[in-house]
């Protein structure tokens, strides 16, 4: 026997000894040394075990009429038809009619266990799908970061090396008061840049976890609106805002999609030229409630429109590419979506659909 067999063999033998060698030399995957899944066939082999219950009901049924019978005739009762003695054919009657009733018994009592067994599986599936999706989907942006590597480090690498060169100069006090000046904001731009890339990769990267409860379209555009005024008002960029009345609140997690609509408003700022217009908008929408973000921009391609959700996609020369791709996954995990489309007159229009409260609904 070589090292691979002497390996293999007690696993098997051991589910042997435990299922039983008929079930085990049945099971495939006993052959295979997978014990798991040849439970699985034991608990076949045990619910095929219980199907037997109608059996044992219609034997109980027979037992029950024979009992019947020889008590009234132990009782002294008489069954005669036209003066013949008909005690058989009575204790036929009984025993085939009560055979039967246990039967059926028995067949709703198996019925209802099947039912059982079929929505314990159906659950345990549901489980394990969803865990193997938040497995694949965590693999996918792990895979995505490491092919993004090496372009992260040259987004990250040049910017340091200005900024050594610029905190150099004003170290060694050889720059004029306006260089000075130039050289500060530069460092502080790219800080910013830098934190911004890092920020987006540390919640492209994190698994979400979403809180949600009720929460009004109102409440989220004001917390939004109030993030990004300074950045609207440097612009001088016009808002308006188009809610429809009596909207049903929202089933969301408000710190995450005020995320979501913080992003959508710096997109559609960066967009715009000064004096442009956003437009805030909320309504019901195939049952949802629908979100939008529209501008005044140039808008977007419609080749564009399916690719600016992936990761590290982008268009914008000092750009990330996860903004839109965090927004999605952000919308998606409170069964949601978000799409992007046209704004009539020119410009772009994001929305985001997200289910309404389940207190409202």
């Amino acid at each position: 026997m070589t090292g691979t067999e002497q390996s293999v063999a007690p696993p098997r033998h051991a589910w042997r000894l435990r299922h039983g060698s008929a079930v085990a030399s049945t099971c495939p995957a006993a052959r295979e040394s997978r014990p798991t899944s040849c439970e699985r066939v034991h608990d076949m082999e045990s619910s095929q075990t219980f199907r037997r219950v109608r059996w044992w009901g219609a034997a109980g049924g027979a037992l029950l009429g024979a009992i019947d019978i020889a008590s009234l005739v132990w009782l002294g009762v008489a069954f005669e038809m036209n003066g013949r003695d008909v005690t058989l054919l009575v204790a036929v009657f009984f025993g085939s009619s009560f055979t039967l009733l246990g039967y059926l018994v028995g067949w709703a009592v198996e019925a209802r266990h099947r039912e059982r067994d079929a929505a314990a599986v159906i659950r345990s599936q549901s489980e394990a799908i969803g865990a193997a999706r938040a497995r694949v989907a965590q693999s996918e942006k792990l895979a995505a970061l490491g092919q993004l590597a090496a372009a992260i480090a040259h987004e990250v690498r040049n910017p340091l090396a200005v900024i050594r060169s610029a905190a150099q100069g004003l170290a060694e006090g050889r720059t004029p008061d306006a260089e000075a000046e130039r050289a500060s904001a530069f460092i502080m731009a790219e800080i910013d840049r830098l934190a911004n890339l890092v920020n987006s990769l540390l919640a492209f990267a994190r698994p979400l976890h979403v809180e949600p409860r009720s929460v009004s379209p109102g409440e989220l555009f004001d917390r939004a609106l109030l993030l990004a005024a300074d950045e609207l008002t440097a612009k001088q960029i016009r808002l308006a805002r188009d809610e429809s009345p009596a909207l049903p609140p929202a089933w969301a997690d408000p710190d995450l999609v005020c995320q979501v609509l913080l992003g959508l408003l710096a997109n559609a700022a960066e967009a715009v030229p000064p004096g442009g217009e956003i437009t805030l908008g909320a309504r019901m929408n195939d049952g949802a409630v629908e979100l939008a973000v529209t501008d005044s921009g140039p808008g977007v391609p419609q080749e564009l429109r399916e690719r600016i959700f992936e990761p590290f996609f982008t268009t914008r020369p000092r750009g990330t590419g996860l903004g839109l791709a965090v927004a999605k996954e952000i919308v998606e995990a409170h069964g949601g979506r978000i799409v992007v489309g046209e704004r009539p007159g020119g410009g772009a229009r994001f929305t985001v659909q997200l289910p309404v409260a389940r207190m409202a609904a």
